[in-house]
């Protein structure tokens, strides 16, 4: 029993080849076919990562200068707590909620 089969659309092309060889034939071209569009979109989503990392990277700088501001505001806003009983500058006296507070303490 043989496993070739003649095929009127094969017999010109390569009447020696057996039904078998044809169809691994079609399938590694296809399998070859599909793996080339596979690194094709691969190739695709790496440059769109690149893109979106390099637009990261342009934010940096911003980011860093956004938080040195909030540094200095934090650091300002603990300075006037804690010179909140020294009072008013220019006005000789002391702030009035200070004098208050330390008067409940007593």
């Amino acid at each position: 029993m043989s496993l070739s089969r003649p095929s009127n659309a094969f017999d010109a092309l390569a009447p020696d080849e057996s039904f078998f060889d044809r169809e691994k034939s079609k399938l590694i071209e296809e399998i070859s076919t599909n793996f080339e569009e596979l690194m094709g979109h691969a190739n695709v989503l790496n440059r769109k990562l690149e893109e979106v990392f390099g637009v990261g990277k342009e934010f940096t700088t911003v980011a860093a200068l956004w938080g040195k501001f909030s540094d200095l505001i934090k650091e300002q806003q603990t300075e006037l707590a804690q010179s909140a009983d020294i009072g008013v500058p220019g006005t000789g006296s002391t702030n009035f909620v200070a004098s208050v507070n330390k008067a409940e303490k007593r």
